[in-house]
């Protein structure tokens, strides 16, 4: 077969080609057509299914997350009500405003019980907090040590939270005295009324 011959090829003859001219043919057609089936079909299809697949790994991992906190779900549960129980609990050694003073005055009675000479005692103005108020009280006291350590026990006890901040000890020239300088805080949590006036 020689190359005069393929111009005198027709397609209403295609049929009696040479086989090796129809299985050419035959190629190229199937050819064209993935080309065109890839070009307006494929190439949008692939680009859509790599993002699908992108968002089923970031739907996998969410449903991964979200399969770990189902399973914990119950021991949340119960951590949130001991939290709000252990925070009720809390709550309730914060003093109200009406206890406020008989706080005061159980610091001090504890510092007279344990033999201290107060040289200050000044409660200072509220400090209001989120969702409670910080009473600080600068204390001077003079005694001995071991006095100091039982006033610091017997506030530690009180059935209030009373903390103790800038703790300073200097000691005094006769008979084994010193001052202790401390600031007590307290704490007293807003009544409903008040947390909407802070708020």
């Amino acid at each position: 077969m020689n190359l005069s011959s393929l111009s005198d090829l027709s397609f209403q003859e295609s049929g009696e080609w040479p086989l090796p001219i129809r299985l050419l043919a035959i190629l190229l057609l199937c050819t064209l057509l993935w080309a065109a089936g890839y070009w307006y079909i494929i190439k949008d299809k692939r680009i859509e299914l790599a993002a699908l697949e992108q968002k089923e790994i970031a739907l996998k991992s969410e449903f991964v997350t979200k399969q770990g906190k189902a399973a914990n779900l119950a021991i949340y549960k119960e951590q949130m009500v001991e939290i709000r129980q252990m925070f009720a609990s809390m709550l309730h050694q914060l003093p109200n405003r009406d206890e406020v003073a008989d706080l005061l005055v159980d610091i001090s009675r504890e510092g007279l019980i344990n033999g201290l000479e107060f040289e200050l005692f000044d409660p200072q103005n509220e400090q209001p907090k989120d969702f409670y108020a910080e009473l600080p009280i600068s204390i001077r006291v003079t005694g001995k040590y071991h006095q100091f350590g039982d006033f610091v026990s017997g506030i530690a006890a009180l059935p209030r939270i009373v903390t103790l901040h800038n703790l300073t000890m200097n000691p005094l020239v006769t008979d084994g005295q010193m001052t202790m300088t401390i600031t007590a805080k307290t704490y007293r949590y807003f009544d409903e009324d008040e947390v909407d006036g802070v708020q």
